[in-house]
């Protein structure tokens, strides 16, 4: 026993089946037809199904925007094949399908297909989440290994800066000692002597 629909590919309720049952169904915006598409593209009866010898006649009732079969505008009845395209207008599109129904078969089997895509959702857990989380942690152990250098160039400086200031206290005190010599005996040792020449002071 074969049985017909229409499936919604792009229109207000994609993915809605139709089925077909009756030796004639129109198709329109109006509520009384036996198709209901409620869309501004779609004329109160748009379209008229007759079944004629086991095959779905379809035929444009005048409409404003036309009645499409794969992309041809009808301008007469035309017999539906299984995977047709039928369109209203330009954004309602609509396949026409056949299928092959046995009173005596379970509903078990259709069920049992919906099993694979149940099973998608769960798989593939995203990985990447601990990765990310462990790249700022290289850059904070190495932080203490930079800092050391750092401590002890600071260290040899304040040395250096410590030893350069006793020497100037030092060097500033040897003179003054020196200076304080109403004689000036001391200009004249070793090594003021040096110094004395140098500012035109002439020792014995």
């Amino acid at each position: 026993m074969a049985q017909f629909q229409l499936i919604m590919r792009s229109g207000p309720t994609p993915g809605a089946a139709f089925t077909l049952e009756g030796d004639q169904l129109t198709i329109g915006r109006d509520s009384t037809n036996e198709i209901t598409i409620n869309d501004a593209e779609v004329s109160r009866r748009h379209a008229r199904l007759t079944f004629q010898g086991g095959k779905f006649v379809l035929e444009d009732l005048g409409s404003t925007n036309g009645t499409f079969v794969n992309g041809q505008r009808l301008a007469g009845p035309r017999v539906l094949k299984a995977g047709e395209v039928v369109s209203f207008g330009e954004q309602i599109v609509l396949v026409f399908e056949s299928s092959t129904f046995d009173p005596a078969a379970t509903i078990a089997s259709p069920r049992a297909t919906a099993v694979p895509s149940i099973s998608r959702p769960i798989s593939a857990p995203p990985p990447p989440a601990e990765y990310a989380g462990s790249v700022p942690a290289s850059p904070a152990q190495s932080a203490p290994v930079s800092a050391m250098p750092a401590a002890r160039s600071n260290t040899t400086l304040i040395i250096v800066g410590v030893v350069i200031f006793l020497c100037v206290c030092a060097c500033a005190a040897s003179l003054i000692w020196v200076d304080m010599d109403a004689t000036g005996a001391r200009w004249c040792s070793f090594p003021f002597n040096i110094i004395a020449r140098m500012l035109g002071s002439v020792c014995p």
